[in-house]
Parts: C-alpha cells; sequence; structure tokens
C-alpha cells in the first residue's frame, strides 16, 4: 500500500466542500496512512467531528486547549510523528492565516509549529471571484514562496451556483497528490513526452483496425513520471481512462496524428518514452462512406501502407530526447526485443509478452540496452512504471 507506515494530520477548514473530506479520509486509511483529523470551529459547521473520528478510526481534535495531550500541547505533539499535513478543504482565511503566521487556533498554530522539514499542502476550496481575489493570489503566491505545495483548485460548477476555477479537487486526486509528495523527485525539472494506448486506423467512416493495448501501462508511467517532479504531456490513443492529474493530455486517434502530435514537441523534451501501440500499416484505400455488404456483391480488398514510425523519427532528430521504446511481442521476446532496440537506434527498450497483459493492471516488464537485457520483478503498473522511471533517472544521470 502507497502510504502503509504514514502518519497524516488532515486539517478540515470550513467549507462546503468538507463533503468530500470523508472519502479523502477513507482513501487514505485503505491506502495504509494513519490520519489524525484536526478540525477548525467552521469546519464543524459542515461535517461532524463524530463522523471523521468513525472515519479515521482516531479521536478528532478541534480545540487548543484539549487536555487529552498530557502536556496540553496538540499543536505541538499531533506534528512531531507526522509525515505529511493536508489541509482539505483550505478556505480563502485559512491561506490568509497561513500566508501571514497566524496562531488563532488549533490548526492555524499547529501549522505554523510544524517542523520546517514537514511538508504541508493544502487544496484550496472557494468561490470563483474569491479566488481571483487580488488578495486571495498574493497570499496563494507567497504560500508557494514559503514552499507550501498547493493542491488545485480545480474549475467546474459551484455549491453557490456559479462556475469557474476554485472547486477542490477530488479525493481520488487529492490521493494522488499526497502519495506523489512521498514520491522521489528523480526527474525534477525534466520534461517528459509518452505516447500510450491504441492508434485506430479506418476502413471507412464508421470502421478500423486496432489493437487490445488498454493504455494502462502508458498512463502509469505518465503519472509516475509527474511524480517524479517532471513537466508531462501524455499522446494518447483512445482509451477510457482518465489522464493523472497535472499530466497535459493531448488525444489523437491514428498513428499519423500521433506523430503529428509528437514531432513538433520532441526536440523540447527530456525524455521520450513511446510506451503507445501503434499500428504499423494503415488502409491505403479507405472509403469515403460505410461500406455495405449489399452494394459490395464480393468481400471488400484492403490495401496496405506503412505509417510513419514515431520512435525512430524522434530518434533520428538532430538533438533528440533519451528515446525509451516498448516492445510487445507474442513470442521470442529477447530475440525481436534486441533487434528491435538496434533498428531504432535507442539507448533504452522495454519489452514484455503483450497478449498476457493487456488490459490487466498487472506486468511483467525486461529491460534492453547495449549491455544486454534485466528483467524487473512482476507487479502492479503503477509499481513497475516507478521503477522504470527510475532506471531512465538514473541512465540520464550517468
Amino acid at each position: 500500500m502507497d502510504l502503509a507506515g504514514k502518519k497524516i494530520v488532515l486539517g478540515l477548514t470550513g467549507g462546503i466542500a468538507c463533503y468530500k473530506v470523508a472519502e479523502l479520509t477513507r482513501a487514505l486509511v485503505k491506502t495504509g496512512a494513519t490520519v489524525q483529523v484536526v478540525m477548525t470551529r467552521a469546519a464543524t459547521q459542515f461535517i461532524t467531528p463524530v463522523t471523521m473520528q468513525a472515519l479515521s478510526g482516531h479521536p478528532v481534535f478541534h480545540d487548543q486547549w484539549d487536555a487529552r495531550i498530557d502536556n496540553n500541547m496538540p499543536h505541538i505533539d499531533l506534528t512531531r510523528d507526522a509525515d505529511a499535513i493536508v489541509i482539505a478543504p483550505c478556505s480563502a482565511d485559512f491561506m490568509f492565516k497561513l500566508a501571514h503566521g497566524a496562531c488563532d487556533d488549533l490548526l492555524s498554530t499547529l501549522c505554523v509549529a510544524r517542523p520546517m522539514t514537514l511538508p504541508l499542502l493544502i487544496a484550496p476550496a472557494m468561490n470563483v471571484e474569491m479566488w481571483q481575489n487580488a488578495a486571495t493570489r498574493r497570499n496563494a503566491a507567497q504560500l508557494k514562496q514559503d514552499g507550501i505545495v498547493l493542491l488545485g483548485p480545480d474549475a467546474g460548477e459551484q455549491a453557490c451556483g456559479e462556475t469557474g476555477m476554485g472547486r477542490m479537487l477530488e479525493p481520488e486526486q487529492l490521493l494522488e497528490e499526497v502519495i506523489a509528495c512521498f514520491q522521489p523527485k528523480l526527474l525534477a525539472g525534466k520534461r517528459v513526452l509518452i505516447t500510450a494506448g491504441p492508434t485506430f486506423e479506418a476502413i471507412d467512416p464508421v470502421r478500423g483496425i486496432t489493437n487490445l493495448s488498454s493504455g494502462k501501462m502508458g498512463y502509469a508511467i505518465a503519472r509516475a513520471a509527474r511524480e517524479a517532479g517532471a513537466e508531462v504531456t501524455l499522446v494518447s490513443g483512445p482509451t477510457a481512462l482518465a489522464a493523472p492529474y497535472g499530466v497535459g493530455r493531448i488525444d489523437v486517434l491514428s498513428a499519423q496524428q500521433m506523430h503529428d502530435a509528437v514531432l513538433p514537441r520532441a526536440a523540447s523534451q527530456d525524455v521520450f518514452i513511446a510506451v503507445a501501440a501503434v499500428a504499423d500499416w494503415k488502409v491505403s484505400n479507405r472509403a469515403e462512406s460505410k461500406i455495405k455488404k449489399d452494394a459490395c456483391g464480393a468481400m471488400p480488398s484492403l490495401a496496405f501502407e506503412e505509417n510513419p514510425d514515431i520512435l525512430a523519427a524522434v530518434a533520428a532528430l538532430p538533438s533528440p530526447p533519451y528515446c525509451v521504446g516498448f516492445a510487445a511481442e507474442s513470442e521470442n521476446l529477447i530475440e525481436f526485443a534486441h533487434a528491435k532496440r538496434k533498428k531504432k537506434n535507442v539507448p533504452l527498450l522495454v519489452g514484455n509478452l503483450g497478449p498476457q497483459t493487456f488490459g490487466k493492471d498487472s506486468n511483467e516488464l525486461v529491460l534492453f540496452d547495449e549491455n544486454g537485457h534485466a528483467s524487473l520483478p512482476p507487479g502492479d503498473k503503477l509499481v513497475l512504471a516507478r521503477r522504470l522511471i527510475a532506471e531512465i533517472a538514473a541512465r540520464l544521470a550517468n
């Protein structure tokens, strides 16, 4: 579990988004974290301490004079064995308090008294006009300068009926960000371009040729790269997956569209990871209208032409990024993957037996480079993605 052994101090301030934090608390506990809830008086108007105690499994603190702590100093003791403080929702008022070092209740005092090495993450939640207010923007800038991590906000419909920036991130997004907080920033400052998913080559306006790639491995690598501190762009074929929070996503359909999205961006990247299962061929005699069985009179005849080789094209740039290819084979993985790496002229190629792992949450990967090949232990795709990112980071450093 991603947060096993971690203690999270979860602070709630006043706002309707408190209802989402019930789900966040449950999710944190499921991933192995110990959650200690601290609430402001305003937060108790939106959700009760009893609810948060039931979900976290620990007594909730909201009074700075709470005598349940032996030395009567909850503002000190609650953070000394913590691994992170997360404030969700974080109101405009509480952002002001953090920016100016106010200490007028337990949660604000606890934040000011925290060890400076203890990460503090806040999830702003407020009306769009409050978020856009100049004072709030100044406070947000000050908090970032002070090393406090802002998670969001997001844009969308708000409880007040207005629409715009200010919504708190969804619980699953906040969970991803808390987990990311503890991942080593091996690619900090790097730009990473990733392709993922299948491509679709049209036969006519309603039919096409594709493959069984789900995109899960590529999306996991995109998440792992962002967790490692990289700025990540994901060029994705058609999948049912949501892009990891904070990852820029470009949707494409065909191999040509993927090529056209990748090539103009590749030269400005530090790393290019070609995970997508790109069709080798496209239909050269695509029909402009739906092929009708009755009108055809016979089986339609399809002609093919080769698609552009995206990975080889990026590797052949005058100043290419560090290129990583993927090879999904149905047999002879070692032989075919070594040959593919040399043909594409890339320093690292990742191979697997694709039909066995398409659509699944686990995988087995083998790394191929000029020194030979080595297997990574089989496991969850996100775990493998983090190991792969660590391998790439080590190679970049060398």
